[in-house]
């Protein structure tokens, strides 16, 4: 075992843990008190973004629940580094908010194409005049709207000066700095006292910040926009022909606090759930910023304590310890046995950190899933199988990548196809559709 596996466990634990965000918050609202500052919240609004087109539509609720100051910033799409899959990305946000959209009954449809870039550009202009003025958060989602569905932008924002072409590239840039000073590279972000939200889907723990601080105003609780519910139909109403495609890869954290949930909505509406292992991007070539597997890891674990799923003390399987895990669960599958291992082992490595690169380790992953060692052990050393589950892996990342999708965890029922571990209300809805057609 090396040293950064015996090391890693306890180090992550801290560092994810609910303590270490607590006192993180606590010494961040002394701080504001001392200065005698505001509750600040800052927006980084991405124009031709979906998600920050809906998260414009909840501001003028939002400072009317709080007693906040809110400070609008314009950004650019994220860097290269941040979006490998770069128009894979662009076209499903758009899906993925016209879906977002309907749940919460907000006004955006798919057009099925980017705004054009001059008309981006006057709206990035029309919103910077607005900063200028006090008035984004009046005009935002409207401005927003026009963009989307092609309408005249000056209409949406009447007396509203549009920034010169040399105040929007500086306004830009210098968000663009700010943001990634801060740590983080998408839009639609919500930045207060040193911690990420992420549009309407992490809304709700901003939030329950606020209100913890009592910066709600008189009257206001719960949220704007709750967490979903998963809640799986009752078998009956269930297709019977329904199948859960789960596309997983054993590196992602969200895929981890994903996993339970999953196979307990699938046996909830009694509906199989079939497994479909891929390599993790960064074994696939793609890269991943240091600053996003932070986030991704930070608001994973925030989530998982949401949900009640064990997380936060792993170790991470890059590479060989994901390797010698793929090769099990696909002798595992063999054997009736995936779902027990897939979830025996994201448990072992995201909360009990497991070193699954090492034998003594695998060996208790298998074992806890009712697996013979001798069998794992002899699978690993099998070219066949190793030869077998690359292939499917391989297969499985290409049907993901038909279907749009290229990140994991990703489900399809049928004809929706939905990326993220906060999408799997969308999976428990399709199913109650097919069951009730």
């Amino acid at each position: 075992m090396s040293l950064r596996s015996l090391l890693m466990p306890a180090i992550s634990q801290r560092l994810l843990s609910e303590a270490r965000l607590q006192s993180q918050r606590r010494r961040a609202e002394r701080r504001r008190v001392a200065r005698g500052e505001p509750h600040r919240v800052r927006l980084f609004h991405q124009v031709d973004d979906p998600y920050s087109a809906l998260l414009a539509a909840a501001l003028p609720a939002l400072v009317a629940r709080y007693d906040i100051e809110l400070v609008p910033q314009l950004v650019g799409p994220p860097p290269d580094a941040a979006a490998p899959a770069r128009a894979q990305l662009v076209a499903y946000s758009r899906r993925d908010a016209a879906l977002l959209a309907r749940r919460h009954g907000l006004g955006f449809d798919d057009p099925g194409l980017q705004p054009a870039a001059a008309a981006v550009a006057s709206a990035t202009a029309l919103l910077l005049g607005a900063i200028g003025q006090g008035r984004f958060v009046q005009v935002a989602a409207d401005v927003s709207r026009a963009l989307w569905q092609g309408h005249a932008l000056a209409a949406a924002a009447p007396g509203v000066v549009p920034a010169s072409g040399e105040a929007v590239a500086a306004h830009v840039g210098k968000a663009e700095a700010e943001r990634e000073g801060l740590g983080h590279y998408l839009g639609a972000m919500l930045h207060y006292g040193g911690e990420w939200t992420w549009g309407l889907d992490r809304l709700h723990h901003l939030e329950q910040r606020l209100q913890a601080l009592g910066a709600g105003r008189e009257g206001v609780s719960g949220a704007l926009f709750p967490p979903p519910d998963e809640s799986a139909p009752a078998a009956a109403e269930a297709d019977a022909g329904a199948t859960i495609d789960f596309f997983v890869s054993l590196r992602s954290p969200y895929s981890a606090i994903v996993t339970p949930r999953v196979f307990a909505l699938g046996r909830a509406a009694g509906v199989p759930v079939r497994i479909r292992p891929v390599l993790p991007m960064v074994m696939r070539g793609l890269p991943v910023p240091r600053a996003k597997r932070l986030y991704i890891s930070l608001d994973a674990a925030r989530e998982a304590r949401r949900l009640g799923v064990p997380f936060g003390r792993l170790n991470d399987p890059l590479g060989r310890p994901t390797e010698r895990g793929m090769a099990a669960l696909s002798h595992a599958l063999g054997r009736g046995q995936g779902e027990a291992f897939l979830g025996s082992f994201m448990q072992g490595v995201w909360a009990e950190g497991v070193d699954a690169g090492s034998d003594r380790g695998l060996r208790r992953l298998a074992e806890r899933a009712g697996l013979a060692w001798d069998g794992v052990r002899d699978a690993l050393a099998d070219p066949a199988l190793d030869s077998s589950w690359r292939g499917s892996a391989e297969a499985n990342r290409a049907e993901m990548a038909s279907m749009g999708l290229w990140g994991v965890p990703s489900f399809r029922v049928g004809t929706l196809a939905v990326w993220g571990q906060d999408r799997l209300w969308a999976v428990a809805q399709a199913l109650r559709r097919q069951g009730s057609a």
